[in-house]
């Protein structure tokens, strides 16, 4: 790992290096023992940037600076996993292996998350995906050291899906990039397409990452005459599927776009001509209340930049913040002798924060809040900066995710 792909910030005193071939004194063996480091490994570069990158840094920073000076030290380290597994599971093995990183967070891609969370199984460490929208998280893959926040495919497809069938999209063709979030996404999607009484005609494979040409793959949905092009893809794949089906006047023809993971850099990306209207499912937004719009400028004084705060960057915040006041509450030796012990006690304690409000963690893992289906502004009701979202429903944490008996996880006890 080069420098380019790992940089360090300290909260509080700072671990001194140790001297190659020497034994460290005594004071810097203590000050690890009572150091707490943080991995964020995630997107800086690729497809999930800008839902990622700087604001997921600054979201962490964040959460460490504010949670203070409890008794023991806090690091960070981050890499970018280039969205490739073996890249992010290297990374992650020489972390907990020569690094002595306690926690990984972010994660982003779906493919990388499952392998990383089954890693740290196998290490005894804490995986907490706040970027990862695979519910396989919490099914059959779910395991005692991983905890998934934000959100997650069902949620996504039951709460926008739903909304799109109802409004008469009865048909549907999906646009699917070609892994794990992809996959899972029209899974869930296509399940509550059919029990709405809606039918899938059809879909085709996106190759990920890489495809910026998504022109045939429209026409193809095009062919199918399906009324909704249901695209299960996310970051710059949706912005380019956006633009290039607006290019090709499939929504001038009648077929609507169902974004099934909008976020809110995506409409900025987009912008407002060629966002509005469409609907998105979210659990957060940065202008929904004082606290959401306090805990934004707060980041974005750490991030900088004109990139807006999604609800990824908020769940690096309260993810960050909730797996410290566990450590807080277990104590630093025992948090790094444990790592099923740390996500125990963040499953007993109520969660609490600005981004999320109070919600709580299920035994699957599940981070249980409310959702929220937005549709984006016309640029004429658009106030002020990344004023984007008007609210259409709210939709509690039992309703929008999967009931916990219905995942299949094998920590959930019948």
């Amino acid at each position: 790992m080069n420098d380019t792909n790992r940089r360090n910030f300290l909260a509080g005193a700072g671990a001194l290096p140790l001297a190659g071939g020497l034994v460290a004194p005594r004071s810097a063996r203590a000050q690890a023992a009572n150091t707490i480091k943080v991995g964020v490994l995630t997107d800086l570069s690729g497809t999930f940037r800008d839902l990622n990158g700087p604001n997921t840094i600054a979201a962490t920073r964040l959460a460490i600076q504010e949670f203070g000076n409890r008794g023991f030290n806090v690091e960070i380290v981050t890499a970018d996993h280039q969205n490739r597994p073996d890249v992010g599971v290297n990374l992650a093995r020489q972390w907990f292996d020569r690094d002595n990183v306690d926690v990984v967070t972010s994660l982003a891609s779906s493919a990388v998350a499952l392998a990383i969370s089954e890693l740290a199984r196998e290490k005894n460490k804490v995986a907490i995906a706040t970027s990862t929208a695979t519910s396989d998280l919490t099914g059959r893959a779910c395991n005692a050291n991983t905890i998934q926040w934000v959100y997650d495919t069902y949620m996504l497809a039951k709460v926008a899906g739903l909304a799109m069938v109802r409004a008469g999209g009865d048909t549907w063709f999906f646009l699917t990039a070609d892994y794990a979030f992809g996959h899972a996404l029209e899974r869930d999607t296509s399940t509550f397409v059919r029990q709405a009484g809606g039918r899938v005609v059809g879909s085709v494979r996106t190759p990920f990452p890489g495809t910026t040409d998504f022109s045939s793959f429209l026409l193809q949905a095009q062919a199918s005459r399906a009324k909704v092009i249901g695209l299960a893809n996310a970051g710059v794949d949706t912005v380019n599927s956006i633009k290039q089906a607006a290019e090709f006047g499939l929504t001038r023809r009648g077929i609507k776009i169902a974004s099934l993971l909008m976020f809110i850099t995506d409409v900025h990306a987009l912008g407002l001509q060629a966002a509005q209207g469409l609907v998105c499912a979210n659990t957060f937004y940065w202008d929904a209340n004082e606290q959401t719009r306090n805990l934004t400028r707060r980041i974005r004084a750490i991030a900088g930049g004109d990139i807006p705060v999604a609800m990824s960057h908020a769940g690096d915040y309260s993810g960050t913040l909730h797996y410290l006041k566990a450590v807080a509450d277990m104590g630093v030796a025992a948090a790094k002798a444990d790592g099923r012990a740390v996500v125990a006690r963040m499953k007993a304690m109520p969660t609490e924060d600005e981004a999320f409000g109070r919600g709580s963690i299920r035994e699957d893992g599940r981070k249980m809040h409310p959702a929220y289906l937005y549709e984006v502004k016309r640029p004429e009701e658009s106030r002020y900066q990344h004023d984007y979202y008007k609210l259409l429903q709210t939709v509690s944490a039992e309703e929008a995710f999967r009931p916990l008996a219905e995942g299949g996880c094998p920590l959930v006890r019948s």
